[in-house]
């Protein structure tokens, strides 16, 4: 992964949050994207982060998205549709 510098305003570090439940919505004038996490089948997930984008921007990140998901399965191999349940 490149360096890449910190884009937070000030000194402060930019905070990581694992997410592995997904939530989007869109209207006309944007996409509205959920993060958060899910602890099992009977919990509901909590969001913890909120995105909202234009369509425009949207379309850019599924880009480098999808660019960046190609180049990881070039290096490492391809990705399972879904994580398997063992």
């Amino acid at each position: 992964m490149n360096k890449r510098p910190n884009e937070s305003p000030g000194d402060e570090p930019i905070e990581g949050r694992y997410a592995n439940y997904f939530k989007v919505g869109h209207n006309s004038a944007e996409f509205v994207l959920d993060f958060g996490q899910s602890y099992g089948e009977n919990r509901e997930a909590k969001i913890h982060s909120r995105i909202v984008m234009s369509p425009v921007h949207s379309k850019i990140l599924w880009q480098v998205l999808r660019d960046s998901i190609l180049e990881y399965e070039e290096r490492f191999g391809v990705i399972p549709d879904q994580e398997s349940s063992s």
